[in-house]
């Protein structure tokens, strides 16, 4: 199978999307299949459309070009849609109108959660081809060896890791932990780009990180905290949960869906309280980690699964296209022949 995603990729710390792309690329290329990231070649089999706007750094084509591509190179390809992105995200305007508009070119769409998929739905897209796929993190490297285990009497070590600096990261939230950190109950690490706005006085900052060191220093830690909102998906979470560390979250965009159950919900208001909660059911939580099931395992699977799907499903429409086709054609051919016998007769 060839497939070409509309994604640059970039290496080092580059943020979830870039992450996802990065890895996507390898697992299919480890299964024998061709990934490319351009429109040049006429038997793509699959179109992976990320994000359709062409001032993106990341986007390596749009829905436009793709629109030439099915109508002068290869009208039998398959477009695909992830959708990953809104205006609820990063406060912007226009997003939704734009991915609703770019998403016309799509045979089928894929959301990273049942919310941001509900966002596009309350603005009249067609759900009707589409399924929810949440994302995974790579097991290789975020796995809970040789993680450092709380013993209940030290300080309870809390971390949070960021690429992007925009305001949705929650750093209020952050601000707001860090003028705890008065204490001997607990502290905190922030991995990451911080806004210049941000001073965290009592906070331990470290500058972006990725890939192993940074699954070694989240496992030196004993729970995570994310206080994005309106977040679609995100990896952070995620690569924290495969590590082996409890989640405190904001009830807020899709980031519930992946750590339901394996934390607790928190706000502004009751966060000092939240973690007292959440470190008296330690264990529990630890435990229940064990089952954590987002990977990239199970990510790219699904998406194998169903790119293969789309590919049958359109060899048989093909199928019974031509088919007809050749129906048509032979009985058209026959009643000529019958019309012209009757006129001799």
């Amino acid at each position: 199978m060839k497939i070409s995603i509309g994604a640059n990729i970039f290496d080092g710390p580059w943020g979830g999307g870039n992450l996802f792309f990065k890895n996507f690329v390898t697992h299919f290329r480890n299964k024998g299949h061709n990934v490319i990231n351009n429109l040049s070649e006429k038997d793509i089999d699959i179109i992976l459309l990320t994000d359709p706007r062409k001032e993106s750094e990341s986007s390596s084509f749009t829905h436009k070009d793709i629109y030439k591509y099915l109508k002068y190179i290869n009208p039998n390809t398959i477009v695909v849609h992830r959708i990953n992105e809104c205006d609820e995200r990063k406060s912007t305007n226009g997003v939704n109108s734009f991915y609703l508009n770019a998403n016309k070119v799509a045979d089928y769409t894929v959301f990273v959660s049942s919310w941001i998929k509900d966002i596009y739905k309350s603005f009249g897209m067609n759900i009707d081809k589409s399924k929810v796929i949440l994302g995974g993190g790579d097991s290789d490297i975020f796995n809970k060896n040789k993680k450092s285990k709380w013993n209940g009497n030290e300080k309870l070590k809390i971390v949070t890791h960021h690429w992007s600096s925009n305001e949705n990261k929650g750093f209020e939230i952050y601000q707001e932990l860090d003028s705890m950190l008065d204490n001997e109950l607990f502290e905190f690490t922030y991995i990451g780009n911080l806004p210049s706005s941000i001073n965290l006085k009592n906070t331990i900052v470290i500058n972006p990180i990725h890939g192993k060191n940074l699954s070694d220093e989240l496992k030196n830690h004993h729970l995570y905290i994310t206080a994005s909102k309106n977040e679609p998906s995100g990896n952070h979470h995620i690569e924290a949960a495969q590590c082996g560390l409890p989640i405190l979250y904001l009830n807020s965009g899709g980031i519930p869906e992946y750590c339901e159950g394996f934390g607790i919900s928190y706000n502004k208001q009751n966060l000092r309280e939240k973690i007292i909660e959440i470190s008296k059911n330690y264990e529990h939580y630890c435990k229940e980690l064990d089952k954590y099931p987002f990977s990239n395992n199970q990510l790219h699977s699904e998406y194998e699964e169903l790119f293969k799907k789309l590919i049958i499903n359109r060899k048989v429409k093909n199928s019974k296209i031509n088919k007809m086709f050749k129906f048509i054609v032979n009985f058209q051919f026959y009643l000529k022949k019958l019309l012209n016998l009757s006129k001799n007769l």
